[in-house]
């Protein structure tokens, strides 16, 4: 007979655990050290490059020779294209314990991504972002590409509180909301067609998609949520939490143009959900209106402009081109410029 330890699962789960975060330490560890690594490889290139008469024909020569010695020692990841890497990611991250700090958290891949971007308050960002929320590297490049910093509400007048010297409050609704949205993951085909009930079940059929472009700490909680009071009820298109802003999250999706009609719909929405619904402890509801087109004489003069927790945004059922992606935000831009100056 074999005597039966009732400890015996708990024993076993924590040596799982032990041995998980022995191979997260070791992973991290080996991580922040290629990043050390890869980071003084550029910079020792730089260096001999700024010998060379001629650096551009020169920078080409060392790099082909180094790649052709580092392959036949060390293998693979030492090619030309990748010797080119480690030299702007140098270039990119002159001050190494900035770089540590900021890129060590990351893969090789996703740093190899961040850093091709321009802007060093993007680069932050994504470097930030992809640590917080794990993303992988197919994320991070869909991120990038979609322009996910530009389309945060909160960066259109960022730059106006860093010159003035204040700080942006953290977990604002502004960190977290878009515009304009992306949902070329729907598949939807042009000239849109769909309307809203068939968005609607789209975004359902692809909930991981949508959550990942909804950005961080959202949960889904329902669809066509019901609302009732003694007499109605009315029903929410979509329904969110999200655990940092510690609220509720409400959408309703229209297939048309934004009407004042639509601003009080959601207003109500909001309202009465705070009233029905909201746990004492959590904040005030966010209510989002997703429509094709804004109506920015409806945004200044309806109740939006001068409600926190009440917004009006775009979505885009494509992925346009990198231009027309940049020109919409721009003009999203000028456009909540105007309505605040």
């Amino acid at each position: 007979m074999f005597l039966v330890d009732l400890d015996m699962p708990n024993y076993i789960d924590e040596i799982k655990i032990i041995l998980a975060t022995a191979r997260e330490k070791t992973y991290l560890a080996i991580n922040s050290t290629m990043v050390e690594a890869y980071w003084l490889i550029g910079k020792r290139i730089v260096e001999q490059e700024q010998h060379g008469e001629d650096r551009a024909k020169y920078g080409e020569g060392i790099l082909k020779e180094l790649s052709q010695s580092l392959t036949v020692e060390f293998g693979k990841g030492f090619s030309y294209p990748n010797l080119r890497n480690f030299r702007q990611f140098y270039l990119t991250y002159r001050d190494f314990q900035d770089c540590y700090t900021l890129c060590s958290k990351l893969t090789w891949s996703h740093n190899r991504l961040i850093m091709r971007v321009e802007s060093e308050e993007a680069r932050k960002f994504y470097l930030n972002e992809a640590a917080e929320q794990g993303w992988s590297v197919r994320t991070l490049e869909r991120n990038v590409n979609t322009f996910y910093f530009n389309r945060i509400l909160s960066t259109k007048n960022r730059s106006n509180n860093e010159a003035s010297g204040n700080q942006l409050e953290k977990q604002q609704p502004e960190d977290f909301i878009k515009d304009p949205y992306v949902f070329e993951f729907l598949n939807i085909p042009q000239p849109v067609s769909a309307n809203e009930s068939d968005i609607e079940s789209a975004l359902i059929e692809n909930l991981q998609q949508f959550l990942l472009e909804l950005g961080k700490g959202f949960s889904f909680v329902g669809r066509q949520f019901r609302l009732s009071t003694e007499t109605d009820h009315f029903y929410i298109d979509l329904v969110f939490y999200n655990y940092l802003l510690k609220c509720f999250v409400l959408i309703d999706l229209k297939a048309t143009k934004l009407t004042h009609q639509h601003v009080g719909q959601m207003d109500m929405y909001r309202r009465m959900f705070d009233d029905l619904k909201k746990p004492e402890d959590d904040n005030p509801t966010i209510g989002i209106i997703l429509c094709t087109e804004k109506s920015e004489t409806v945004v200044k003069y309806s109740i939006i402009n001068d409600n926190p927790r009440l917004f009006a945004t775009k979505y885009l059922p494509y992925l346009p081109s990198e231009e027309e992606l940049i020109a919409e935000i721009e003009r999203e831009k000028i456009k909540f410029n105007l309505l605040n100056s």
